[in-house]
């Protein structure tokens, strides 16, 4: 006699262990990944927890008033927007008022600092050559000369690298300093004189003609008034004096000579004069921050150029190679100040490149964000910052709580009323449902930022009836097999296939609908359709991991098995047909002729 193949539900029946033991395993370690990050609890938006609310007004340069209107606010607001929310979950809200006034809520938790640096940062990006810098102020000793560089840095960058070929390189700007008979001026006895070779030496486009000659003496009579005045403006820069480091460059046009500061890798000011701007910022495609395993470089943002960007990048770092320090060396400059003064052997044609330095994860990804998203549109001037608090919010909540709470109590005495048993099973997994979702919802705020606002605990509390939804939709499954006159055991395994396929169907609606209204909404809506979604997905790893195997289990304990009137799986409750059972007709005498007695 040949035994019975299992198929696969006998399998899946036999080890319901393994998916119990797989969910345990992932609750252990997310819950101690809560306690090893130190936030235990969710981050709460501005409504729950109050926070910072910065207004911004756009400030016109000069001759642009009418640069301030409605498509230009309106860019700024969502090239601010994205800066400071990233995935679009951190809740911080952004929006015009007025004409020329841009309110930014920043909610409690969050790093206000980096949040108001973030939104109000213009980010305009040049690159330009280095014509001459020393260090600043106090920092500076001895004879100041053209030639004493320190690799400017705001904690950044001192290397700029193409990663198209290995060969091409810029190397660090600290490293170009050397002796002074390395210098391109270093036998200079006078600030004046070093800046005045500097300013002649000149490489970038607009320092020649078209065509690469030297402009025309008209031009150079020009250029001599305008190259005594800037070198006055170099000689009375202190870069350690805030109020002249933020008056530094105001009003240089991207195609004229200018001042400018820096802090080197060592925390010292230095002051530079810089060429005409050979690269503009929004020539750089994208840049991302990344960590460098290969060096000790640590945390660098990267940089990819556009083709035009590509093309003027190579030329300009082309024709730095050919010079001495500091002449060989190209300032990134951001927001008018010196970010990184990187020196190059050759030039660097595979049209990306590398700002490394002493970068932390935070400022490597602000920089790198404020690249990617673009510089704004207008000039903005922070008006006010106030303080946020929390009381309406907090008193909205609470009625938010007790409807979930009145909600969930309703549905558990449904439950138990109309399921009896099967409620402990219903009830364990919504208390696993819970806990998942708290757990996730505290590591995703420091992670990506999400905090939890009234939207967001509106999601929580509607995914309660769709979880709920899917222990109802297995359980009748397990109770309409068991009318059909089968024992518990083959009812809970063959009612899985039917369920499953429903609670998918079911729950792919519900987040496909909660995918698209995060896509097409803004702010607060967000946090609703994220919290529905993230509770949605959640309802399917624990249906799976974790209800179904219970029930499995329970199915083998008499008090189950038996149909206990308590159970909620009693056969004569429900109504059960009785087993069908095949029924044998008697055997008929084999036939053959017929008795005529009989007859």
């Amino acid at each position: 006699m040949v035994a019975p193949k299992k198929g696969k539900n006998a399998s899946a029946q036999s080890k319901p262990g393994r998916s119990l033991a797989l969910i345990l395993i992932a609750i252990v370690a997310l819950t101690g990944g809560m306690f090893a990050s130190g936030h235990t609890t969710p981050r709460l938006g501005i409504d729950l927890a109050g926070g910072t609310s910065i207004t911004l007004r756009a400030v016109p340069e000069a001759g642009q008033e009418s640069a301030i209107n409605k498509t230009n606010m309106d860019t700024a607001v969502e090239i601010m927007n994205r800066r400071v929310n990233g995935l679009g979950v951190s809740e911080a809200e952004v929006q015009t008022q007025g004409d020329r006034n841009i309110i930014v809520n920043i909610p409690k938790g969050t790093n206000s600092k980096e949040a108001r640096q973030q939104v109000g940062t213009t980010a305009k990006l040049y690159f330009r050559p280095v014509l001459a810098t020393e260090l600043s102020g106090a920092n500076a000793t001895g004879t100041p000369s053209a030639s004493e560089t320190g690799g400017a840095s705001d904690k950044a960058t001192d290397k700029a690298t193409d990663k198209a070929t290995d060969g091409d390189k810029a190397t660090d700007g600290d490293k170009a300093s050397g002796t002074p008979s390395d210098s391109a001026s270093a036998s200079a006895t006078s600030q004046g004189r070093a800046a005045s070779d500097a300013l002649k030496a000149d490489p970038s486009p607009s320092a020649t003609g078209s065509d690469g000659a030297s402009p025309s003496p008209s031009a150079s009579a020009t250029g001599d008034d305008a190259a005594a005045k800037l070198q006055q403006q170099y000689a009375a820069l202190d870069c350690t004096d805030k109020n002249a480091r933020a008056k530094a460059g105001d009003g240089a046009k991207p195609g004229e000579q200018t001042v400018a500061c820096g802090q080197n890798s060592q925390g010292q000011w230095q002051k530079y004069i810089l060429g005409a701007a050979a690269v503009d910022g929004t020539e750089v495609d994208e840049a991302e921050a990344v960590y460098n395993t290969q060096t000790a470089a640590g945390w660098t943002v990267t940089m990819k150029f556009t083709d035009k960007g590509s093309k003027k990048f190579a030329d300009i770092t082309g024709k730095l190679a050919q010079n001495q320090s500091p002449q060989n060396q190209f300032a990134i400059v951001l927001d008018n100040e010196v970010v990184s003064d990187p020196y190059v052997s050759q030039a660097l044609t595979g049209g990306n490149a590398e700002i490394s330095g002493s970068f932390d994860q935070e400022e490597a990804q602000s920089l790198a964000n404020m690249l990617s998203y673009g510089a704004l549109p207008l000039t903005f001037k922070e008006d006010s910052v106030t303080t946020v608090t929390a009381a309406l919010g907090g008193e909205q909540l609470k009625a938010g709580l007790i409807a979930g709470a009145i909600g969930l109590a309703l549905v558990v005495l449904y439950l138990l009323f109309y399921y009896r048993g099967l409620s402990f099973i219903a009830v364990c997994s919504l208390l696993v449902s819970a806990g998942l979702t708290y757990v996730i919802m505290s590591l995703l705020g420091p992670t990506i930022g999400f905090a939890l606002n009234l939207p967001a605990v509106c999601g929580a509390i509607v995914a309660i009836g769709i979880t709920a939804d899917s222990f109802i939709v297995y359980f009748e499954r397990v109770r309409d097999e068991i009318r059909e006159g089968r024992t518990l055991r083959p009812a809970v395994e063959r009612a899985w296939p039917r369920a499953r396929r429903t609670i998918l169907v079911s729950d792919f609606v519900s987040f496909l609908a909660a995918a698209v209204l995060f896509i097409v909404t803004v702010g607060k809506v967000q946090g609703f359709a994220f919290t529905l979604g993230l509770t949605t997905l959640l309802d399917v790893v624990v249906v799976f991991l974790f209800t179904k195997p219970l029930l499995t289990l329970m199915a083998r304990r008499k008090f189950f098995a038996s149909g206990h009137k308590w159970s909620g799986l009693d056969p004569k409750a429900l109504g059960a047909k009785p087993p069908l059972r095949r029924t044998r007709r008697p055997s008929r005498p084999a036939a053959g002729p017929v008795d005529p007695k009989e007859a």
